[in-house]
């Protein structure tokens, strides 16, 4: 093979952190600056919007990770343990506060966005690339 044929794949999950660097970097900077209309779409009170900011800027610092590793994916694929961990938590944390009528149900769809849809990609990256630390 190659080494444009060994890079192929390597190349797939790139774009993968560039968009989710992308992506992360954007709902932070939205979660930041503009709280209120998003905790109003899912239907959450608007009483602890510092509270949402700062998710905000956690989910921001996770755009600088997943740079790290689009850049260099060999070198970073570490850190998709850290993403990984994030985006497990975050929708434990969810479905307990939904379940205990601390969020409602319609806060999940933040999650699935956030969190969820990332899974797959990820855990493929993450076992392929990041098995020894």
């Amino acid at each position: 093979m190659n080494g444009e044929q060994q890079d192929a794949p390597l190349n797939s999950f790139r774009i993968l952190f560039y968009a989710a660097a992308v992506y992360n970097f954007g709902w932070g900077v939205a979660a930041i600056f503009f709280p209120t209309a998003i905790l109003r779409a899912v239907h959450v009170s608007v009483d602890h919007v510092s509270f949402f900011q700062c998710i905000g800027m956690l989910v921001f610092v996770y755009a600088f990770a997943y740079w790290l590793i689009a850049r260099n994916p060999v070198r970073y694929a570490p850190l998709v343990w850290v993403g990984l961990l994030g985006k497990t938590l975050g929708p434990i944390g969810c479905v307990w506060a939904a379940a205990t009528g601390d969020l409602p149900w319609t806060f999940f769809y933040i999650s699935i966005l956030n969190d969820v849809i990332w899974w797959p990609a990820f855990w493929i990256f993450a076992l392929k690339y990041a098995r020894e630390i």
